[in-house]
C-alpha cells in the first residue's frame, strides 16, 4: 500500500492510522483482515498493519519502519505481556482495585482491541476484522497470562457489522454459567449483572473523576446525573456529602446501584431515582440548585459526522448543568468522545453557561486514567475529557 506524498507526515511521526484519503494505490489483492505493508511515494517502509477495506481507516499499524515482523501469535502475546507489565508498574491490580483496563488498543500497540479486567473476568471488545481473525491467538495469550475464570465478548454489534464480522457477545472462554461481574474499585465493591451492557460493563476510565468527586463532596448537596450503577454517587457519599441524589433512565442500573450501595454500607445516604437526567437538571434549577452536580452523559458523538449535532447537545447539557448548580457551586461535566475534545467541551460549557446567565470558571481538567495510555502522536486516543467548573454569576 502506497501513501500519497502529502499524507505521510502523521504516520511517520507515529500516528497509527492510515486514512482512506491518504492512500495512493493498493497492490497485491489484500483481503479483509490481511497484513499489509505501508510505504511512502518513494517506497520507504512506514510500517505493517491490518487491512479493513471499506473503512474510513483502512489500515491500523502494528509495526513501524523496517520492523518486518508478522502480526502473529508471538507478536500479539508480546504486546499483551508488555501491556500487563505497564499496568503492574502503575499499581494495577491493587488490594483495593481489581477493575482496570488491561489493553487500550492503540495505546498498547494493539489497535482494534480493548480488554478490561474485573477481578477474575476479562471483557474484550474487538473493533476490526483483522483482530477478529486473530481472536484465538489473543484469547490464548490473555488466558495464559491472566488465567481468568471467564472471558466475555463485549464487542459493538454496529462496528462488527461495518467491519464484516459478527460480534459474539457473552462468554467466549471459561465459565459459561457466569451471570455477573464482581469486582472492587478504590475499596468499593460492585456486583454488576451481565445484562447491563454499557461499554465492557463498567466505566473503568472514570476512576480519576470518582476519586476527585469523593475529595470534593464533604458537606455538599450532590446530584449524580446519568448515574448508571451509582459509582460517582457512592464516591460522594463516602466523601461526606450531606445529601446525594442519583438518577438514570435505566431501571436495572438503578436497581443494581441501590444494591451496591447497600453492599458498601452506604444505604440511606443516597436517593436513587429512575428519571431522565435532563428533567432532573431542569427541576433542580427551579429549586435553587445543588452544591455539586456531575453530568457524565452517554457518548454524544459516536462518529465525527455527528459532531455538529453533538456540540449543540453538549451546549444544552452545559446550560442545564449550570442552571442546576447554585451560584458558587461546582459542576463536573464530561465528554467521552474524541470527536468532542477538551477545547470543544470548554467552548460548550462557556456558551451553555452564558445561555442561562452564569459564568463557569474552570478549576480542573481531567482525562481517562493512566491504565488508558495514549501515544503522543495520536490525539484521538485522548477520548475522555472532564471539566470541573465553579458556576459564578455574570
Amino acid at each position: 500500500m502506497t501513501l500519497k506524498a502529502g499524507h505521510v507526515q502523521p504516520v511517520w511521526a507515529g500516528h497509527p492510522w492510515v486514512y482512506a484519503q491518504a492512500i495512493e494505490r493498493i497492490q497485491g489483492g489484500a483481503a479483509a483482515g490481511d497484513e499489509v505493508e505501508v510505504v511512502d511515494a518513494r517506497g520507504n517502509r512506514l510500517g505493517r498493519g491490518l487491512y479493513s477495506p471499506g473503512s474510513a481507516i483502512p489500515v491500523r499499524l502494528y509495526t513501524r519502519g523496517d520492523d518486518a515482523r508478522n502480526i502473529d501469535g508471538a507478536l500479539l502475546a508480546e504486546r499483551i505481556q508488555r501491556a500487563l507489565s505497564r499496568r503492574e508498574a502503575l499499581g494495577f491490580p491493587s488490594t483495593t482495585t481489581d477493575a482496570y483496563r488491561v489493553v487500550h488498543a492503540e495505546g498498547d500497540d494493539l489497535p482494534g482491541l480493548v480488554v478490561d479486567r474485573f477481578n477474575d473476568v476479562l471483557a474484550v471488545q474487538i473493533a476490526t476484522i483483522g483482530v477478529k481473525r486473530r481472536e484465538g491467538m489473543l484469547l490464548d495469550a490473555l488466558s495464559h497470562h491472566l488465567k481468568p475464570r471467564a472471558i466475555l465478548d463485549r464487542s459493538s454489534a454496529r462496528l462488527a457489522k461495518h467491519e464484516g464480522f459478527e460480534a459474539a457477545r457473552g462468554v467466549v472462554r471459561g465459565d459459561t454459567e457466569l451471570t455477573e461481574l464482581e469486582f472492587a474499585e478504590r475499596g468499593l465493591v460492585y456486583r454488576v449483572p451481565l445484562e447491563l451492557g454499557q461499554k465492557t460493563g463498567f466505566y473503568v476510565d472514570q476512576r480519576p473523576l470518582r476519586d476527585r468527586i469523593e475529595q470534593l463532596a464533604a458537606g455538599r448537596r450532590v446530584l449524580d446525573a446519568f448515574c448508571y450503577v451509582g459509582a460517582i454517587a457512592m464516591a460522594a457519599a463516602r466523601g461526606g456529602a450531606s445529601e446525594v441524589e442519583a438518577v438514570d433512565t435505566n431501571a436495572l442500573a438503578i436497581e443494581v446501584a441501590a444494591e451496591c450501595t447497600a453492599q458498601n454500607g452506604l444505604s440511606g445516604r443516597i436517593r436513587f431515582k429512575r428519571e431522565d437526567a435532563h428533567d432532573t437538571l431542569a427541576n433542580a434549577g427551579r429549586k435553587g440548585g445543588y452544591d455539586l452536580v456531575v453530568c457524565d452523559p452517554p457518548k454524544l458523538a459516536p462518529s465525527r459526522s455527528a459532531r455538529k449535532r453533538a456540540l449543540a447537545s453538549m451546549r444544552r447539557l452545559s446550560a442545564a448543568g449550570c442552571r442546576a448548580t447554585r451560584i458558587g457551586g461546582l459542576l463536573a461535566i464530561c465528554s467521552c468522545s474524541a470527536a468532542i475534545g477538551m477545547d470543544d467541551l470548554t467552548r460548550a460549557v462557556a456558551l451553555g453557561g452564558r445561555d442561562v446567565g452564569s459564568r463557569p470558571v474552570i478549576l480542573e481538567r481531567l482525562f481517562q486514567g493512566p491504565d488508558h495510555p495514549v501515544p503522543a502522536a495520536f490525539p484521538e486516543g485522548l477520548y475522555l475529557s472532564t471539566l470541573i467548573v465553579e458556576v459564578t454569576a455574570l
